[in-house]
């Protein structure tokens, strides 16, 4: 195959020994990438806008590991994004070897918080194991901000009652009959702010608080920084300005 690439003008090479090589060395590279890194974890509640940060520190030329976005996921029961199906594993870990690699451990590299699964896919030990261990850094949001920002984000679910549902009758062995047939009621009625906050009070939070703090080691000593609707939409370019200063004050 190589050959006949190149006759027709591909520059075409081929791997020796084969793809198996290639995978033994992205596995080998998953090992031991995480732990040269210089992590900063952004820690919050869902809702708080960990991800538009995340955004935002990349825009301003931060170095960022985007799970998320490399998964096809937003981490949650919620989180399958609109037509982009999530990567096989073993294509999820080759896209997370590459911005592992391009990286400069000499500078910090902000990644959002998250626990061993995005959606169907696990994250590496090594480098969940460094996120735990990691400086954390907590956004803090009230609860009508966090609401706006979920049905921002979320948007694409408002207008999708049937994919909406699907997702919230797979939490019924977690909630019971009951509280999901209020919550397809809150759908049919359009009231997704209700479900949202409820959502945000019932499952999500109460999922947060169990899982965070038992991780993430530095979480106790953490710096705070408190978003309000106030804000405005720009708060986390501010943010990112702000962090991205302090790195190089810092440097």
């Amino acid at each position: 195959m190589t050959i006949v690439l190149r006759e027709i003008g591909w520059d075409a090479r081929q791997l020796e020994g084969g793809y198996k090589a290639f995978r033994r060395h992205v596995i080998d590279e998953l090992e031991v990438l995480p732990l040269r890194l210089d992590l900063k974890v952004i820690c919050g509640m869902t809702g708080t806008g960990k991800s538009r940060l995340i955004r935002a520190l990349a825009a301003r030329g931060a170095q960022v590991i985007d799970l998320e976005a490399i998964a096809a996921h937003r981490g949650s029961v919620l989180g399958g994004l609109p037509e982009a199906p999530q990567p096989s594993q073993k294509a999820f870990e080759t896209r997370l070897w590459q911005a592992l690699a391009r990286l400069d451990p000499r500078r910090p590299i902000y990644v959002e918080s998250e626990s061993r699964k995005i959606g169907d896919l696990r994250v590496p030990e090594p480098l969940i194991a460094a996120m735990w261990a990691a400086p954390c850094i907590v956004i803090e949001a009230e609860t009508p901000l966090r609401v706006a920002l979920l049905m921002d984000e979320y948007a694409h679910f408002l207008t999708d009652r049937s994919t909406l549902a699907d997702r919230l009758s797979a939490l019924t062995t977690l909630h019971g009959r009951a509280r999901i047939a209020r919550w397809l009621a809150l759908v049919d009625d359009n009231r997704h702010a209700e479900l949202v906050a409820e959502l945000l009070e019932l499952h999500y939070d109460p999922a947060y608080r169990r899982s965070i703090g038992s991780h993430y080691a530095a979480l106790a000593s953490a710096p705070t920084i408190a978003v309000s609707a106030h804000d405005g939409a720009a708060v986390f370019d501010r943010l990112a300005a702000q962090l991205t200063d302090e790195e190089s004050v810092a440097a």
